[in-house]
């Protein structure tokens, strides 16, 4: 089963405010994943953010995971 996350949600997840949020939706350097509209609701698919941070980790490389 999919489970989708709200803006909130992603807010606590990345320590983020709201505005910062829309920031990086709107900047394509960022590619953070599309949200999707279900009924009046804007969701995220958990699945897409996993595959945001595991490429933000590849991006860092391993001496700066640490």
């Amino acid at each position: 089963m999919t489970k989708y996350l709200s803006s909130q949600d992603i807010q606590a997840r990345y320590r983020i405010s709201r505005s910062t949020l829309y920031r990086w939706i709107e900047n394509p350097e960022i590619s953070f994943p599309e949200p999707v509209k279900i009924g009046h609701r804007i969701l995220w698919r958990e699945a897409d953010l996993k595959v945001f941070d595991e490429r933000i980790v590849e991006q860092r490389g391993p001496s700066e995971t640490a």
